[in-house]
């Protein structure tokens, strides 16, 4: 998704696509912020923090998806690895 426009001698492009839950409509709202301006300062903010651990560059799609009772969900906590199975 991220493009290869890496010339010689330049950082590898890592590619990170990631899914953010909450519980509620109202948090999404919260999280997106007015016209995605808060998602968008959360995953820059978040890339660079990547960029400097990985010591790459860093292409970072974020999505917001509602899932009522996640963190009460074994099932869900296993899969996000949370618990050990």
């Amino acid at each position: 998704p991220g493009g290869s426009d890496a010339g010689p001698g330049d950082p590898p492009l890592v590619d990170i696509l990631a899914t953010l839950y909450v519980e509620k409509d109202s948090q999404k709202g919260i999280l997106i912020g007015a016209g995605g301006q808060m998602l968008k300062r959360i995953g820059e903010r978040a890339r660079r923090e990547i960029e400097v651990l990985l010591g790459a560059r860093v292409f970072l799609k974020l999505w917001v998806k509602v899932r009522p009772k996640w963190r009460q969900s074994e099932e869900v906590l296993r899969r996000l690895g949370y618990l050990q199975s």
